[in-house]
């Protein structure tokens, strides 16, 4: 039996909507903006090269832990060792990809932008029938609460990353670039949107029955629900923030720009 839009007990509508507005924009939107974050992000985390220029670390490679690491670049070591032959990107990169494309929002967006499913609200679906998230593969989006663990450890060692930015070339504090203001405006970016995360809340303040009793976790559970409630914003700022602050190193590695520098 069906169960999509036209199954027994729904409304037989033949319109595919009576929305009057542009309702198509949104999802059209959604699917240039992650194709070409999605294009830029593959091609420069299988390139292996120019993602360090000193002291700027490119987010897309740190921590960098194998050996094959450019030199300046393994501030926390390189306990991968020489057998890793691919770009030290591909050891990292698998869980903030796995955090995002978990995310509650970032479910939304591309189930509604790359499957139609459903395009926008009230706006029927393609597809004959619908099993939400309860088999494979969609079941594996329940792991979104242990990525939102790895998302913090990496949101963790950017931090570190753009303390460290705040170095010269011969590793003396005191310096501050344009390199240095797009690596703080990307960890404030990201950390807002980890933070701000569902699985977040409910880790600082589900499983309550007195939040009186918690006054320390009521706090928390209200200023990250106050973060959730601008998630979604959020999501597009650090995704697009971390893909500029590649960009910046990028273009400094190869020699196309020089950091400005203001002390």
């Amino acid at each position: 039996m069906s169960t999509g839009v036209s199954s027994p007990g729904r409304a037989q509508v033949r319109e595919k909507t009576l929305r009057q507005d542009n309702w198509w924009v949104y999802p059209l939107l959604t699917f240039l903006g992650f194709t070409a974050f999605v294009v830029y992000s593959t091609w420069r985390a299988f390139s292996g090269d120019n993602y360090y220029s000193t002291p700027y670390l490119s987010p897309f490679y740190s921590p960098c832990l194998a050996t094959a690491c450019v030199d300046g670049s393994s501030d926390l070591g390189q306990p991968v060792g020489d057998w890793w032959r691919l770009s030290p990107a591909l050891i990292i990169l698998v869980f903030p990809l796995g955090f995002r494309l978990t995310c509650y929002y970032y479910r939304k967006a591309y189930y509604r932008s790359f499957w139609l499913s459903p395009p926008a609200c009230a706006v029927a679906e393609p597809h004959g029938k619908y099993t939400g998230e309860t088999r494979l593969p969609l079941i594996l989006q329940n792991i979104h609460r242990y990525f939102w663990v790895a998302a913090v450890l990496v949101g963790a060692v950017l931090t570190f990353d753009t303390i460290l930015a705040f170095r010269n070339e011969d590793g003396e504090w005191g310096h501050m670039g344009l390199g240095t203001l797009i690596f703080l405006a990307n960890i404030i970016f990201i950390w807002l949107y980890t933070l701000g995360c569902h699985s977040c809340r409910h880790i600082v303040g589900g499983r309550l029955r007195h939040f009186s009793k918690h006054p320390v976790r009521y706090k928390m559970w209200g200023f990250v629900s106050k973060l959730n409630a601008k998630h979604g914003t959020y999501a597009w700022l650090s995704l697009f923030s971390v893909a500029i602050a590649d960009l910046y190193v990028y273009l400094l590695a190869t020699d196309t720009i020089n950091d400005l520098r203001f002390f």
